[in-house]
C-alpha cells in the first residue's frame, strides 16, 4: 500500500515538472520575441487629420521649447534611432505650425470675470521698422506669495500684434480693444516709454480708479545712467572696454576679454562689465593666479594695466549696481505694497560708502515711495516688467539666428512658450484654432515679412541677371 502511494506521488511531481518545462518553454518563446521586436511608443491615438497623438504633440512643442524647433526633431531621432524605434519622427516644420496654433490659441483664452487684472506691457523690436507689442496680464489676488517673483506660468496673454509704428494714438486703440474685450485692469505697468504710458488715459476713461505704475528695472536703468553714464571718468572707462575687446580677443589674454555691450540697454546690463573690471583688478595684484598662466606680466600690463587707473571709480560703480540688483531682486519677490519703501532700505542694509550709490538709493526709494502712495492698504500690485522681458528672450532662443532677421510667421508661437503643453491642452488649443486660423491670424498680423520681402528682392535680381 505504501508503494502504491509514493507511486502516485511519483506521478504527480512528473507530472508538475512537465507542466513547470512546458510554462519555461512559453516564457523562453516570449522572451525571445520581445528581443527580436523594436521597441514600441506608448498608446497615443492619433488626432482626427493629424499623423500624430497628443502626447506626442506635446512633446515635440515642449522639447521645442528648450531646444529649438529644428533641436527638438534631432532630440526625437536620436531617441528613436538609439532604441530601434521605426515610428516616423516628426518634422520641425510641423512642429513649427503645432506651437503656432497652440500659440493663437493662447491669445484667445477667455479670462475669467475680476476686477483686480494688472496689464504689463511693452515693445520688442527687432530690425526693420516693427515692433511687436505685447500685453501679459496676471490677477493680483493670484500674485505669487511675497518672497516668489512672478513665473511665466503666471501670466495670461492679451495680445501680440507687431506693427511699424506705435505713436500714442496706436497705443490708445490697441488699449481700447483690449478693454473692451477683456474690461479695463486695475494697474498697467509700462516701462516709461511715453507712447505706453500716455495711451492708456484711454482707459482711465472707462476705470477712473485704473493705476499705470512705471517698471522698476527701467527706473533704476534710468537713475544708474544720470549717475554713472554722465561721469565723464566712466565714458573713458567704456571707450577703452572696447578697444581693449578688439586687442585681446584673438591673443593669449582672450579667455579676460570683457563681456559685449549692449548700446540700447547698457546700464540695464551694467553688471557684467563691472565684475569683469573687478576681476582684472584681482588678477593684477595676484602674480600667482592660475587666470594669469601663459601671460608675462608686462603683456598683462601692456593690455590690461590702464584698469588699475579707474579702481576707485570701479568700485564706486559696483556699489551703485549692488544698490540697484538688490533693489530690483526685492521688488521683483515682494512687489508693491504699503510698506515697501521702509522694507527696501532695510534690506539695503549697511550705510553706504561713495556718494554716488547713495544718490542712486536714495532715488529709487523715493520712486518706490511715490509710487507705493497710489496703492491702497493692502493692496501688492507687480511693478516689474522684467518677466515680460524674459518672455520675449524665450521668443528669441525660439529664433535661433533668426532673431536678427525681423519678425516673421513664428510670432504666432510666442503665447506657446509661457507654460508647458499638456495632451489635454492640446486638444483643446487644436479644437478651438485650426490650421486655416492660424494663418489667417498670421497673414492679418504681419503681412509681408521683411524675410519675404528679401527674398523677393533677391529672386527679382536673380531673374534680371
Amino acid at each position: 500500500n505504501q508503494n502504491k502511494q509514493q507511486e502516485v506521488l511519483l506521478q504527480l511531481a512528473k507530472d508538475e515538472a512537465d507542466a513547470l518545462r512546458e510554462h519555461f518553454s512559453e516564457v523562453q518563446a516570449k522572451l525571445q520575441a520581445l528581443e527580436n521586436q523594436s521597441v514600441r511608443l506608448p498608446i497615443d491615438p492619433v488626432l482626427p487629420y493629424h499623423g500624430y497623438g497628443p502626447q506626442m504633440i506635446a512633446l515635440c512643442i515642449n522639447l521645442a521649447q528648450k531646444v529649438g524647433l529644428r533641436g527638438a526633431e534631432s532630440s526625437l531621432q536620436l531617441f528613436h534611432d538609439c532604441y530601434g524605434i521605426t515610428d516616423k519622427v516628426p518634422d520641425w516644420t510641423t512642429i513649427r505650425t503645432w506651437m503656432q496654433r497652440v500659440g493663437v490659441a493662447a491669445i484667445d483664452v477667455p479670462l475669467e470675470s475680476a476686477d483686480d487684472w494688472v496689464w504689463l506691457a511693452d515693445h520688442s523690436c527687432q530690425i526693420g521698422p516693427e515692433k511687436a507689442l505685447v500685453v501679459l496680464a496676471v490677477r493680483a489676488s493670484k500674485m505669487p506669495p511675497p518672497g516668489t517673483a512672478l513665473k511665466h506660468e503666471d501670466l495670461h496673454v492679451l495680445i501680440v500684434q507687431p506693427g511699424t509704428q506705435w505713436k500714442t494714438e496706436d497705443m490708445a486703440k490697441a488699449y481700447e480693444a483690449l478693454a473692451e474685450k477683456y474690461g479695463a485692469p486695475m494697474a498697467l505697468v509700462v516701462d516709461g516709454a511715453p507712447e505706453l504710458r500716455d495711451g492708456a488715459e484711454v482707459l482711465k476713461k472707462q476705470r477712473p480708479d485704473m493705476l499705470v505704475l512705471n517698471d522698476f528695472k527701467h527706473r533704476a536703468a534710468n537713475i544708474l545712467k544720470a549717475t554713472v553714464g554722465k561721469d565723464e571718468q566712466f565714458t573713458k572707462f567704456n571707450s577703452l572696454v572696447g578697444s581693449t575687446r578688439s586687442a585681446i580677443q584673438q591673443t593669449e589674454l582672450a579667455h579676460l576679454t570683457p563681456p559685449s555691450s549692449k548700446p540700447k540697454s547698457r546700464f540695464m546690463n551694467l553688471a557684467a562689465i563691472l565684475n569683469w573690471a573687478a576681476m582684472i583688478l584681482w588678477l593684477l595684484d595676484h602674480p600667482a593666479a592660475k587666470g594669469r598662466l601663459g601671460i608675462t606680466d608686462k603683456r598683462l600690463t601692456e593690455k590690461l594695466g590702464w584698469v588699475r587707473e579707474f579702481s576707485e571709480d570701479i568700485a564706486a560703480w559696483n556699489e551703485c549696481q549692488d544698490v540697484v540688483s538688490a533693489s530690483v531682486t526685492f521688488i521683483n519677490e515682494q512687489g508693491l505694497y504699503r510698506g515697501a519703501t521702509k522694507e527696501l532700505r532695510e534690506s539695503m542694509g549697511d550705510p553706504l560708502t561713495f556718494p554716488a550709490s547713495s544718490e542712486v538709493k536714495r532715488r529709487l526709494l523715493e520712486f518706490v515711495q511715490e509710487s507705493e502712495e497710489l496703492l491702497r492698504e493692502g493692496q501688492r500690485l507687480p511693478i516689474s516688467t522684467e518677466i515680460l522681458e524674459s518672455s520675449f528672450g524665450l521668443y528669441k532662443q525660439l529664433e535661433r539666428q533668426h532673431s536678427k532677421g525681423g519678425f516673421t510667421s513664428l510670432l504666432a508661437a510666442f503665447g506657446s512658450l509661457l507654460r508647458p503643453v499638456t495632451p489635454q491642452t492640446i486638444k483643446r488649443d487644436f479644437t478651438r484654432v485650426s490650421v486655416k486660423q492660424m494663418r489667417a491670424w498670421v497673414t492679418k498680423n504681419l503681412g509681408s515679412t521683411l524675410t519675404s520681402k528679401r527674398h523677393i528682392a533677391y529672386k527679382e535680381f536673380a531673374n534680371a541677371a
